[in-house]
C-alpha cells in the first residue's frame, strides 16, 4: 500500500517507556551486539528510545501496518545501519529471525492492542466516537473487513464474538439488533454500527463504563485481526527466541490480552519436575524468572500525560538457564522481591 509520508496522522507518546526501558537495560546493555525485537513497531517510539539509549543495539521491528512501518522507517532513518523493519504479524516472528539469520534475541517488546496512528485516523474506522467506513484491519492489504463480519456472521457467531472478545454483558441484544439492521439494508458506517449498539443495551447500563460501543468495537477489532490467536502463539515464540538473561516485556490493554501473557509466563516459571522430589532435577527447573509480582499498573502520572495508558497491565520476566537450579533442594515456598525488587519465579 502506497502511504504519502507528509506530517505524521495520529499523535504518539509511548506507553510506560521509562519502565519498559529500565526492565529491557539489564539485557540490552550486555558486551558485544545485542538483539532488540519490537514485536509491535507502530510508530516507533519505544524502539527510537531503545536504539538511543543502546549503541550496539540491533533492531527487528515488525508491524502488520504499512503505513506505520513508513513512518517508522522515517523516524529511525538516524539509525538506519542497525535496524530491521519488516512488514509481518507478530506470530510470524520464527520465520523473521530465520531470513534474519538470527538465532537468538536479548530483548523483545509487545505494545498490544490499537496504535495511536490507527486510532485517530478517521478513514480507518477503528474509533465509534468518528465515523467511517467499517474497516478495522491493522494491515488494509489484506483479511476480511469489520463491514464483512458485521454484515455476513450468524447471529450465533457474532454474538459469541462480543461476548468473548469484548466481554459484552449484551452480546445477544447486540447481535440481534445488528441482524435487524442489516436486513433493512447493509451496516457500512461505524457511527450507525456504534448508535445501534448504543440503542442495544438497557439504559441504565449506558450510565457507566464508558461509550456503550467500546465493547463491540474492541471484538470486532480482535475478530478481524486474529489477534488473540496471533498472540497466543507469538509468545511462546518470543520466550523461545530468547537468549539466557534475555528479557521479554508486554503491555496489555484487556484482560483477555493479559490472561494469555500471564499464562505463557506462568508455565514456564514453574518447574516441570515431580512435585514430590525434595530437589529440582536436572533441566526441569523454571526457565523463566518474572519481574514483577503480577501485572504492573501506571501510575497517576503516567495517565495524566497520557490518558491511552489508563487501561495498561505490564508483565515482563527473564529467561534462565533450568540447569543453574538444578539438584538445589527445594523450597517450601515462593520468595518474596526485597524493598520492591524483582520477584523470583513463581510469582505472578
Amino acid at each position: 500500500m502506497g502511504v504519502e509520508m507528509g506530517e505524521l496522522r495520529g499523535t504518539h507518546v509511548p506507553v510506560l517507556l521509562e519502565r519498559c526501558l529500565e526492565l529491557l537495560a539489564p539485557a540490552l546493555s550486555r558486551p558485544g551486539r545485542t538483539v532488540h525485537v519490537d514485536a509491535t513497531l507502530g510508530l516507533g517510539g519505544h524502539a527510537e528510545a531503545v536504539l538511543a539509549a543502546h549503541p550496539e543495539t540491533v533492531l527487528v521491528g515488525l508491524d502488520r501496518d504499512p503505513e506505520a512501518l513508513a513512518h517508522a522507517r522515517a523516524r529511525l532513518d538516524r539509525f538506519a545501519d542497525r535496524v530491521h523493519l519488516v512488514h509481518a504479524v507478530y506470530d510470524e516472528l520464527p520465520a523473521v529471525l530465520d531470513r534474519l539469520d538470527l538465532p537468538g534475541v536479548d530483548g523483545v517488546l509487545f505494545d498490544l492492542g490499537v496504535s495511536s496512528l490507527q486510532l485517530d485516523e478517521p478513514d480507518r474506522g477503528f474509533a465509534y466516537a468518528q465515523d467511517a467506513p467499517l474497516d478495522m484491519r491493522m494491515d488494509q492489504t489484506a483479511g476480511i473487513t469489520a463491514e464483512e463480519v458485521v454484515n455476513g456472521y450468524q447471529h450465533g457467531e457474532l454474538a459469541r464474538i462480543l461476548r468473548v472478545y469484548g466481554e459484552e454483558r449484551f452480546a445477544g441484544r447486540v447481535a440481534s439488533a445488528i441482524l435487524r439492521e442489516r436486513e433493512r439494508s447493509r451496516i457500512t458506517s461505524s457511527a450507525r454500527l456504534a448508535e445501534l449498539v448504543r440503542e442495544a443495551i438497557p439504559a441504565p447500563a449506558r450510565r457507566s463504563g464508558g461509550h456503550p460501543a467500546k465493547r463491540t468495537f474492541q471484538a470486532l477489532r480482535i475478530e478481524v485481526n486474529r489477534e488473540l490467536a496471533a498472540l497466543e502463539s507469538a509468545l511462546p515464540a518470543a520466550l523461545d527466541a530468547l537468549t539466557v538473561g534475555g528479557r521479554l516485556v508486554v503491555l496489555s490493554y484487556h484482560s483477555l490480552e493479559d490472561r494469555i501473557t500471564k499464562q505463557a509466563f506462568a508455565g514456564r516459571a514453574r518447574s516441570t519436575g515431580p512435585v514430590d522430589l525434595p530437589v529440582e532435577l536436572p533441566g526441569t527447573g523454571p526457565t523463566l524468572r518474572l519481574l514483577s509480582r503480577g501485572a504492573e499498573l501506571p501510575g497517576a502520572a503516567e495517565v495524566a500525560a497520557n490518558p491511552r495508558a489508563a487501561s495498561v497491565r505490564l508483565r515482563a520476566a527473564e529467561r534462565i538457564d533450568p540447569d543453574a537450579v538444578g539438584g538445589q533442594i527445594r523450597r517450601g515456598r515462593r520468595e518474596r522481591p526485597r524493598h520492591g525488587g524483582e520477584a523470583t519465579q513463581g510469582e505472578g
